[in-house]
């Protein structure tokens, strides 16, 4: 089997992965903050780390992979104001705090369902850990690199950077960004005036009267930052020093490369060996963003429910097509990728499954075409060079398609069976399997539908029910009839639950 390499953000170079502690690996992925629905942005991180998770495990690893949950206000640093984007969507939606955590949290589970994605070991959430972040801050504090201003704690760069530098790790060794860029790109931010200097970081801040989530510390009562999360919970789950950090290339900076600068002052070691970084997904050639109109959520996904989208896409081919780009790449989503890569898909699968039936007695090896058997194992044997190769998931994919006519051929009765040994059948069989199964995650496409349509319906129950108990029946009413309009007959039970039925 072909060594694992993987492009380290960090060394910006492929290096060999060796685990600090073989056979366990400790991997940590940035999650979600929620605050609000998840997006079609948020399918590419989640999916890829899901991938590198199942192929870990195929190699034999013991992972211990874990994905926070970001639920304690997060204070923007880059931002134009310390806002509390919980608390405030909160009020919008008339909802207390946790109970919007909580709505949120339970949509973001239910799409990473629909993916098919496997549930991290542990998802630790920011609410869960104050009390190590706050030990994490006055550990810092104590260290010399950070200061309290005015019931807030910052930690202090150049400081760091005068410190660190002469050991080869200034603050900017992730991004690459020195320090003279950083802070020629820092906007004016509320309170800026408490720092010593305008790249300091704030670990916690000080509570306005009006910010709802706030916990008592030694500095007043406040809220962590948005990077000492993710530092306090890696290193209590996984450790001072782990394997594999992992997260989207926006999170570069300053997100990763404050994690660093506060992790190696506490712990005195820099967190993670492997930097793993995936890119960013565009719809049509356009940054995501809402002055572009085109931040599609994903129950907007499946159900087909935004201006920008001809029609609904099943998660399977929102997965499919997500793979057919290497993670590092940049992945333009369009309505023509999308139809293209279901159809894509569809046919692979066919092919797959109709492979998958085949019984192998049927084949003998009396007429063996040697070079066609030799063409098919070298095809499958490079799954695991591919993969090995820092998860190349399209060239996989590029070798599947050229199988696909050849399992054609045999279907079609244009190549006989008997021109392929029986072991080759067998190794072609198992191996798309495990490949488009187990590491890839892929899943029939008829399962995949009716599971998008359960998803969704149970979904719009949910919205439903919350119109109902705010009094908002207008919006249940409609949920209601526009559903009895497309064949969906919903039915309140006596218990409280409600139960649906399809009309042909």
């Amino acid at each position: 089997m072909a060594v694992l390499k993987v492009y380290n953000s960090l060394t910006r170079q492929k290096e060999v992965f060796t685990p600090i502690g073989a056979p366990y690996v400790g991997m940590y992925v940035c999650g979600p903050t929620v605050s609000g629905e998840s997006h079609l942005g948020h399918a590419r991180p989640f999916i890829t780390f899901d991938v590198v998770f199942r192929y870990l495990q195929h190699l034999g690893y013991k992972v211990r992979y874990v994905r926070n949950i970001t639920d304690a206000g997060h204070f923007e640093e880059e931002g134009r104001e310390a806002e509390d984007k919980i608390a405030t969507k909160a009020v919008l939606e008339k909802l207390e705090p946790m109970e919007l955590v909580q709505k949120y949290t339970n949509m973001f589970h239910w799409a990473m369902q629909q993916f098919n994605n496997l549930p991290p070991s542990i998802e630790p959430t920011a609410t869960g850990h104050i009390v190590e972040q706050i030990e994490m801050i006055k550990q810092i504090i104590a260290d010399g690199y950070a200061y309290e201003a005015n019931g807030s704690v910052y930690f202090d760069v150049e400081k760091y950077n005068t410190d660190f530098s002469k050991k080869g790790q200034p603050y900017g060794i992730l991004s690459g960004r020195n320090l003279e860029d950083q802070l020629d790109t820092t906007r004016e931010l509320d309170n800026q005036d408490e720092k010593q200097n305008k790249s300091d970081f704030a670990l916690w801040k000080k509570a306005p009267p009006e910010h709802i989530m706030r916990w008592q510390s030694p500095w007043g009562e406040g809220f962590p930052g948005w990077h000492i999360e993710c530092s306090a919970m890696s290193s209590k789950y996984l450790g001072k020093k782990f394997d594999i950090h992992g997260g989207g290339m926006d999170l570069q900076f300053p997100h990763h490369e404050c994690e660093i600068a506060q992790s190696t002052v506490c712990n005195h070691v820099a967190p993670a060996n492997y930097w793993l970084h995936n890119n960013m997904i565009t719809i049509n050639g356009k940054k995501m963003g809402k002055s572009y109109n085109n931040v599609i959520k994903l129950s907007e996904l499946f159900a087909g429910a935004h201006p920008i989208l001809e029609q609904a896409y099943a998660p399977n081919t929102v997965r499919f097509f997500i793979l057919q780009s290497h993670y590092r790449g940049t992945l333009d989503f369009s309505n023509e990728a999308l139809i293209a890569a279901d159809k894509a898909a569809k046919r692979l699968w066919d092919a797959y499954e109709w492979l998958s039936k085949l019984e192998v007695s049927d084949a003998t090896t009396a007429a063996t075409d040697i070079e066609l058997d030799k063409k098919v194992n070298a095809l499958v044997d490079d799954f695991g060079v591919f993969m090995s190769d820092d998860f190349s998931t399209p060239k996989v994919l590029a070798n599947m398609f050229e199988l696909v006519p050849i399992i054609n051929g045999i279907k079609d009765k244009h190549t006989p069976i008997t021109a392929l040994s029986n072991s080759t059948v067998l190794h072609l069989q198992q191996s798309l399997k495990t490949y488009l199964e187990d590491i890839f995650g892929l899943v029939a496409p008829s399962a995949a539908n009716t599971a998008v349509l359960d998803g969704v319906l149970q979904l719009l129950i949910e919205v439903r029910s919350q119109a109902k108990a705010s009094k908002d029946f207008v919006t249940s009413d409609k949920i209601r009839n526009q559903l009895m309009a497309l064949g969906v007959q919903l039915k309140d039970e006596k218990d409280g639950s409600v139960s649906y039925s399809v009309s042909n």
